[in-house]
């Protein structure tokens, strides 16, 4: 068996009252975890995982071919294109990028700040995906499904395991593409 390979530890009925003590205290702490997650961080509290997907778009239109358009946004979102100028008004509002009607998008310092920081998030997790075996589409897909919902300091340490998995190729019992 290898790192990745998973064993059944089924636990049968499921039943609360048949926990054992470790195991009410790891249940109280995962309710615990659940509220936490769904309470507002901080830094996060003023934008939503589509606010940030937004934000993403943008910037890499802007990378890609110097600038971004409501049409362009509607295109690569799926979205309607009044969707899409009503979520950019909201994110002018933020002060998260500067929406002129007819003239433009552009990301301010803090919309950059977001975008750069969800783009490199998703690049640690689709790669680190890809190093377990994953093919690139699923892994970027699932990237995509995640980079949202990490805290900084998960990412912290997945970027540390993907340079240790990356130097140390031969740690891992699986193909590498």
């Amino acid at each position: 068996m290898n790192l990745f390979d998973v064993e059944d530890v089924s636990s049968g009925s499921g039943v609360i009252g048949s926990m054992g003590d470790d195991e009410v205290i790891r249940e109280s702490t995962r309710l615990k975890s659940i509220r936490n997650a769904n309470t507002s961080n901080k830094d996060t509290k003023d934008r939503t995982t589509r606010m940030e997907d937004y934000l993403e778009v943008i910037y890499e239109l802007v990378q890609s071919k110097g600038y971004a358009t409501t049409v362009d946004i509607s295109q690569y979102l799926n979205v309607s294109s009044p969707s899409v100028t009503k979520m950019v008004q909201r994110l002018d509002e933020a002060g998260m990028l500067i929406y002129e009607k007819y003239r433009g998008i552009r990301l301010t310092e803090r919309g950059i700040s977001i975008a750069v920081g969800i783009r490199t998030r998703h690049g640690t997790l689709a790669e680190f995906f890809r190093l377990i075996g994953v093919d690139e589409k699923t892994a970027n897909e699932d990237a995509e499904g995640l980079e949202h919902h990490l805290h900084p300091e998960s990412i912290k340490k997945l970027e540390k395991l993907v340079k240790i998995m990356k130097n140390n190729p031969d740690i891992l019992d699986i193909d590498h593409p």
